[in-house]
């Protein structure tokens, strides 16, 4: 019985001190300064998201912080439910408990949101209602009244930046789509989601001026409104920025012949929620606004938000007389002046013969 005991009492007291040693261990690990090159870094802690999540979203933004254990310092602190979301700049130097410290008192600083360049309205307007340092003044409003909010703030003074640039027979454009340039906009926790909103938009007739002033000759655009639609297509199209001016330049050309564009991308723009992720025959037949093969000329709108190399590509013109391209398979494109070498293409590129 007596060495019964005594092993226990051994047994307890290697399990007692190996405890100590892990959390002295654990401690010694949160006291001792992060060792990054890339800090200072900003990172943003998404709405609702979990303990795991927040040590996950650390990670992925570079903080070189230890998940399992950064999880193991905040559940024996008791602080799991006390993390705030928001935009949070960490400095040199901080420490896995500073940085616990600094999520739990919510400490957030400048907040900035990224709208990538391809996506369509509604994937930006997702992005902007879901950003947890924005003040979500417009989550109520359709596209139609959030347009008419944008439009009347627009001063006298600046009337023409929505007249001249963007317009249809003088009248600012109505529908959102490719109306707002996709770009890191930063701002102070709390500011309206309103203003992300007319900052993209006047930076996107910015941008659309600049390339329509620099345009080449001849091209068969009656306003810009039309070499937007142009580049949407051509972000939509290809994400090789060497083929862009090209890819351009065969959209170009079949509107000068009138023939009919025949991009996948408007196709699958005009399916909506009927797009399953893969075009058939049925698809490229199904008629809609935007099926531009079997209809001839420009969709009614863009079909995304483009950005300044696609804006640049759509007001270009290559001495090219390509009318088909596709994809090598290699982030590549191939290009073609006549149907036969583009089927031979697409036997090679698509099919595999």
């Amino acid at each position: 019985m007596f060495a019964f005991k005594k092993v226990l009492f051994a047994t307890s007291a290697i399990a007692v001190f190996s405890i100590v040693m892990a959390c002295s261990a654990v401690w010694y690990w949160a006291r001792t300064p992060i060792q990054s090159t890339t800090l200072p870094l900003n990172v943003m802690i998404k709405p609702r998201s979990s303990l795991r999540s927040i040590a996950f979203q650390l990670r992925c933004s570079g903080v070189p912080i230890e998940q399992h254990l950064f999880i193991f310092m905040t559940r024996v602190l008791g602080m799991s439910l006390k993390l705030k979301a928001g935009c949070y700049i960490f400095p040199s130097n901080i420490t896995p408990y500073d940085v616990l410290q600094k999520l739990a008192r919510g400490d957030t600083h400048q907040c900035a949101i990224t709208i990538i360049e391809g996506w369509t309205f509604r994937r930006m307007r997702d992005e902007i209602n879901m950003n947890p340092g924005l003040r979500h003044d417009s989550m109520m409003l359709s596209d139609a009244q959030l347009m008419r909010v944008i439009l009347a703030d627009i001063s006298p003074s600046d009337q023409h930046k929505a007249t001249y640039i963007l317009s249809m027979q003088g009248t600012p454009v109505q529908e959102p789509e490719g109306l707002f340039f996709p770009d890191t906009y930063f701002f102070e926790h709390n500011t309206s989601d309103l203003d992300i909103y007319r900052r993209a938009y006047y930076l996107m007739h910015f941008r659309m001026q600049q390339a329509w002033e620099g345009r080449a000759l001849k091209l068969p655009y009656v306003t810009p409104y039309d070499a937007l639609k142009i580049a949407s297509i051509v972000e939509k199209e290809t994400a090789c920025a060497q083929d862009r001016t090209l890819v351009a330049t065969v959209f170009i050309n079949r509107l000068r012949l009138s023939m009919p564009l025949q991009s996948d991308a408007t196709v699958i723009y005009g399916l909506n929620t009927a797009y399953t992720g893969r075009l058939c025959k049925k698809s490229l037949k199904t008629d809609t606004l935007y099926n531009t093969y079997m209809r001839i000329g420009l969709p009614p709108t863009p079909i995304a938000l483009p950005g300044r190399a696609a804006l640049e590509a759509a007001c270009s013109a290559a001495s090219s007389a390509a009318l088909y391209f596709v994809a090598r398979g290699d982030g590549g494109t191939y290009f073609s002046d006549n149907l036969i070498d583009h089927n031979k293409a697409v036997n090679k590129y698509i099919r595999g013969q």
